[in-house]
Order: structure tokens, then C-alpha cells, then sequence
């Protein structure tokens, strides 16, 4: 009995640390697989023993509110569900009833209050007792309305959710220095909770609302869960997709949601059944924990045996280096999976994971790959040393109560993205086909370590072919792009290393200054390029401690023996000469703006964004155009011509 006891604490502590660190921090330190198989252990322990602590999770429904926005309690507890996997007791349970069968949104629990017609108060969920008030972020909520037809008293709940279109654009523009969010649960969560709702609004928050709490005596509202729904939804709310089922279609209807899993647009972790008649779903009653009118349904994952080929270290842009298992392909709910994120040090150990090993794989709420166990449990995987991407030392932190792996080097490939994507860019060697996403998923993967290796790419072939998004077309058109890049010109070059204060102009300044040799260029002092028109003092002291940087001097060096330079056209007009035009407007004779801008500064001239005292001329080819750079330049007494009027400005200069 002491040892059962003994357990019972061990699993309540290893659940509530779970739980909190999902709940409240956003990170996951164990699979929902995991979760789900010791919450189970946990419960049959409780049954056996009789033993159930204060803090057990069977018991309790959420932790204390950490952030630092204000706080509320609920009226009346907002309690959890209980679940089953088998489809079976759904039906058992709604015996001679009808229900509701929706889906079980995987977001953030938001309740809002309605006054007058009017928002008044949006709460979440928290720990069920009491929530956070997050009513400015909620108005900024994309489908929620501020009005409603209804002018009294209404209080009712719903789940703030980002779909998964949204999750994979917003998780695309994130800062650099912000890591990146796992799921759209955690990134739901991360933008409800903000201290600044211009945050919230940025994030493609939407609201689908579930159950109405509280409509006062006012109106004609249906006594059916399906009925206030249906009263939700003229009064403007979006509500949860449903079924309406009975004991002889409860199990069609699963299957019908479970077909339906990968093509929902909204995250959802499983199914709610809740009785159509509110009043005998009341009279039933809770337990502690669970309410007794709904039961959530979560899918009988479908787990197969395959074996594990070798762990792949990731490196990310904050400097962790996650472990992913690859394994041999299987199929599983229609899709051929080969890869599962382990997350961290912690699980991996805890799997003791080897090359060879048989493991078990599963889909989490049949989307997300996961390892459900390791079947011989070798423990031969070790802890790489060194970081797959920069080659320095990693450093094994003890983050929560879980070890993860991290990068200390500052300037390890895996956190500058940023300047592996100017490099690409089509202003600096202009390689086609590679966005950041692209980039960061190389580095990720060890395939680039260094600005050099995107010449070297062609080494991982047979693996980028069988990448998600790539196939032997996309490689094909990636490496062409990358052959033509090879030729570039000493302007472009020196532009792509990303300079402080070097801009594709001043690039151009500089190698027509040294005529084009880069030696020369690289070797310029301090005093040198003071002396180039439109070059500063900090920006000539940036340019020299760069290349008197060691590590940037072998970065140089190692593009060097990847690329040749272009003879570059000098031709200078005296025309534009030391001149400042802006560009608006569109255009016939150029392309896009870019492009005429490189003409003007290739012939010498210089170009800005905005009007000012300094500006020579603004082109527009609509001279009497009402806009606000049109109207600066009349004001500042600027010369306003059109594309026609340059280029026989340009021509005119050639001729002289």
C-alpha cells in the first residue's frame, strides 16, 4: 500500500508539472499520449487505494492565474469533462436521449458578458474558479460582435481559437527574437493573454461560442441546447458545428467527425456530447470534478510498430537544439508519417531511445506525429556535444523539470534567419525559391551551417526531395536559381553580407568608388570611404570592423570560393550625378520601382523613400496627382517629372 501511495504522489506531481507548463506556459513536456496513459494509471491507482490527494488532477481543474492581468471569479465553477475513447459508452451514456455532438475546440475558454446590446466583459476560462479579464483583447476578436439584436442580460461561453491557415502565416512573420509557437492552442493562448490587445488584434483571434449561460427572463429562448445555439447564431455569434444525434447514429456521427479531422480548419482535440434537453442534463447534477449533462470524446488513436532509424537534432532560432525521431515510413489516419518531434532531453530519456529500436507511433488528435512507447529500449542515443548547425559546444539546462539542449554561440547560423534570408533576397544574390520558412528548415536540419553551404545544398538531394512542400521540381528550380547566382556582381555581393548601414545603394557607391575590385573593396579604410559621396563616418567604421572580424573575414572567404564576379558597367551620367530622386506612382518603362531605382543608382544618381528639401526630383507619370508625396514636393518648390522625362534626361546626359 505505501508503494501504491508513493506512486500516486509521483504520478499527481508528473501531471500537475504537465499540465502547468501547457496550461500556463505554452511548452509541452509530455506527449498527450503520455499525459492521457498516466492520468488513466493515476485514476485506476485512486479506485484501487481509496487514496485521492487535494491536488490530484482526477480532482482538481486548473492552476492559478499567472499573468498580470486582472483577475475575476466565475459566478459558478467552470468544471471539466469527462472522457472515454470508445464510442460505444457515448452511446450508453445518451441512452433514450438526443444530444448535441460537436466538435471539442482545442484554443482558450472565453466567457463573455453582454449588456444593453452591448460587450461588456470577456473572462477566461483560468483555473475554473477564477479567470482573467481580457476584455479589451476580445473586442479586437475577428468575428465577435460588439452589438447584438438582444438588449438584456447575457452571459454565455466559447472557445477563442486561431485555425490553422492563421497559425501557419502569423507563426511565419514572428520577430526573429520570439520563438516560434508549437500549435495554434499555444499560440491562441499566447495572444488572448496579452498585456497589449494591438497584440490580440494582430493575431487572427476568432471565437465560436458553445453554451448560453445566462439570458436573464427577457425574450423567448428554447429550452434545447440546439434551440440557444440556433438563438446564438441570429444574434450574431458563430457557433460550435454539431450534430444532432441519438443512440442509434451517436457512432456514424463519430466516424463522420473522425473522416472530417484533417481537413478542420480549426484546432479541435476530440468531441463534446451534450444533452439536447438543458433542464434534465441540469438535473442530473456534477461530481466534484465533471459536470454530468456532457461527455467529451477523445479519438482511439491508431498506433503502429515501426523502427527507429536515428534522431536528428534541430537547431531553432532561440538556441534550443530539439531531437526528432526518424523512423521508417507507416501509414497512419491516411498519411505516410516518418518523422515525430521528441520535444526535449527529458522525454527523450525517459523513452530510452536507440538507433534500431521498435518503437510505437501515433497521431495526437490525429494530426500531430508523436512516439507513444519504445518497445526494446536501448538508451543508445547520445546527447550531441557540439551544435549541428555552428559546430559549438552545447549546453544541457535544467529548464522546469525538463533538460533541454542549447546553443551558447550568439552567432550561430540557427538565430541570424534573418541574415540568411537577406542574403537570398532579390536586391542581394537573388536566389529564387528559398523564403525564410525554406531557410530555416536547412539550418534546422544541419543542411546549411554557413552562409557558404547554400551553394553546397545539393549534397542533401535525395533527403530535400522527400521534405513536405519539395519534390524534384521545386529542388530542380532551387538549385538552377542557385547556379545563376553563383555570377553576381562585387555591388550585389557586398550588399547580400548585411553590413550595418550598407544599403544596396551605398554598395553600389563603394564598388564603383574601387572600380569594381573587390579586394580592394574589402580593404578599404576608414578614411577611403569617408571620402565616397553619401558615406558617413559610423557607417565607414561598421564596414572596417566588419571585415576585421576573423570569423566574418572566413565567412567572405568561404563565399568567395562558391562565386565569380560580373564585370560590372561603370558607365556614370552626368546627369544624375549626385542627385536625389524619388519614385511613386506606377510605371511603364521598368518593371517595379526596384528596378528603376538600380537604373538610377548604376548610372550614379541616388534615391530615397520620402520627399524632403534634399529631394532633386519626384517621378510620377500622374504630374497632377493628388497624393501626399505629389503634394510634398509642390510644397518644398521639387521638380515633379514623369518616367518619359528621365529617361530623356538620361538619354540627354549619354549625348552630351
Amino acid at each position: 500500500m505505501e508503494d501504491k501511495a508513493g506512486k500516486i504522489k509521483e504520478l499527481v506531481e508528473k501531471l500537475n508539472l504537465a499540465r502547468r507548463t501547457y496550461e500556463q506556459e505554452d511548452r509541452e513536456i509530455m506527449s498527450n499520449f503520455e499525459y492521457d496513459r498516466l492520468y488513466d494509471q493515476l485514476k485506476e491507482l485512486e479506485e484501487e487505494t481509496g487514496i485521492v490527494l487535494a491536488s490530484s488532477p482526477t480532482v482538481n481543474v486548473g492552476y492559478d492565474v499567472v499573468s498580470q492581468l486582472p483577475k475575476e471569479d466565475h459566478p459558478s465553477p467552470m468544471l471539466s469533462l469527462d472522457k472515454t475513447k470508445d464510442p460505444q459508452t457515448l452511446k450508453h451514456w445518451l441512452g433514450d436521449k438526443e444530444g448535441l455532438l460537436s466538435w471539442k475546440l482545442d484554443g482558450l475558454t472565453v466567457v463573455l458578458t453582454y449588456e444593453n446590446g452591448s460587450l461588456f466583459k470577456a473572462v477566461t476560462r483560468g483555473n475554473g474558479t477564477t479567470g482573467e479579464v481580457i476584455t479589451a483583447n476580445a473586442r479586437t476578436f475577428e468575428n465577435i460582435p460588439l452589438s447584438i439584436p438582444f438588449k438584456g442580460h447575457l452571459v454565455l461561453r466559447g472557445e477563442a481559437v486561431i485555425r490553422y491557415s492563421d497559425f501557419e502565416r502569423i507563426n511565419g512573420t514572428l520577430p526573429e527574437t520570439e520563438a516560434k509557437y508549437k500549435n495554434p492552442r499555444n499560440l491562441c493562448s499566447g495572444s488572448v493573454r496579452q498585456l497589449d490587445s494591438s497584440i490580440t488584434a494582430s493575431r487572427s483571434v476568432n471565437f465560436c461560442a458553445f453554451a448560453l449561460v445566462d439570458a436573464g427572463q427577457e425574450g423567448d429562448i428554447s429550452d434545447t441546447r440546439e434551440g440557444q445555439l440556433k438563438w446564438l447564431t441570429e444574434q450574431g455569434f458563430e457557433v460550435v458545428p454539431y450534430k444532432r444525434v441519438n443512440g442509434s447514429n451517436v457512432e456514424e456521427a463519430v466516424k463522420w467527425f473522425s473522416e472530417r479531422v484533417s481537413e478542420n480548419d480549426i484546432p479541435s482535440d476530440g468531441l463534446v456530447l451534450t444533452y439536447d434537453d438543458i433542464e434534465y442534463g441540469r438535473s442530473l447534477g456534477t461530481t466534484a470534478k465533471f459536470p454530468r449533462d456532457s461527455i467529451a470524446f477523445k479519438w482511439e488513436d491508431e498506433i503502429m510498430q515501426t523502427k527507429l532509424l536515428y534522431i536528428e537534432w534541430s537547431a531553432s532560432r532561440t538556441g534550443q537544439i530539439n531531437p526528432i525521431a526518424v523512423f521508417e515510413p507507416v501509414e497512419l489516419e491516411g498519411t505516410t508519417v516518418s518523422r515525430a518531434s521528441v520535444h526535449n532531453v527529458s522525454i527523450l530519456k525517459e523513452l530510452k531511445l536507440g538507433e534500431g529500436d521498435e518503437i510505437t507511433v501515433y497521431k495526437a488528435n490525429m494530426i500531430i506525429p508523436q512516439i507513444a512507447d519504445n518497445l526494446t529500449k536501448s538508451g543508445t542515443v547520445k546527447i550531441p556535444e557540439t551544435c549541428p548547425v555552428c559546430g559549438s559546444e552545447t549546453v544541457l539546462r535544467q529548464d522546469e523539470q525538463a533538460q533541454v539542449l542549447f546553443c551558447p554561440n550568439e552567432k550561430c547560423l540557427a538565430k541570424q534567419i534573418k541574415s540568411l534570408t537577406h542574403f537570398v533576397s532579390r536586391n542581394a544574390m537573388n536566389i529564387e525559391g528559398i523564403s525564410e520558412a525554406t531557410i530555416e528548415k536547412f539550418v534546422d536540419l544541419g543542411y546549411i551551417g554557413q552562409l557558404a553551404d547554400i551553394f553546397r545544398i545539393s549534397r542533401y538531394r535525395d533527403r530535400i526531395v522527400q521534405l513536405e512542400g519539395f519534390g524534384e521540381k521545386s529542388y530542380d528550380n532551387l538549385i538552377n536559381s542557385i547556379e545563376k547566382a553563383r555570377k553576381t556582381s562585387p555591388a550585389r555581393f557586398l550588399y547580400s553580407l548585411g553590413i550595418s548601414g550598407i544599403g544596396a545603394a551605398n554598395a553600389k557607391l563603394i564598388a564603383r568608388a574601387a572600380s569594381g575590385d573587390w579586394e580592394k573593396m574589402r580593404g578599404l579604410t576608414v578614411d577611403e570611404l569617408t571620402t565616397i559621396d553619401g558615406i558617413g563616418q559610423v557607417m565607414a567604421e561598421n564596414y572596417t570592423a566588419f571585415f576585421a572580424d576573423t570569423d566574418n573575414s572566413e565567412k567572405v572567404d568561404q563565399l568567395l570560393s562558391e562565386i565569380s564576379f560580373e564585370t560590372e558597367e561603370t558607365e556614370v551620367s552626368d546627369e544624375l550625378a549626385g542627385k536625389i530622386f524619388v519614385i511613386t506612382g506606377s510605371l511603364e518603362h521598368f518593371e517595379n520601382r526596384d528596378a528603376l531605382k538600380e537604373y538610377i543608382e548604376s548610372l550614379g544618381g541616388k534615391t530615397s523613400g520620402s520627399v524632403s528639401r534634399k529631394t532633386s526630383y519626384l517621378i510620377n507619370n500622374d504630374i497632377n496627382s493628388g497624393s501626399s508625396k505629389n503634394k510634398k514636393a509642390k510644397e518644398l518648390g521639387v521638380e515633379i517629372i514623369t518616367e518619359e522625362d528621365f529617361l530623356e534626361m538620361v538619354k540627354g546626359g549619354s549625348d552630351a
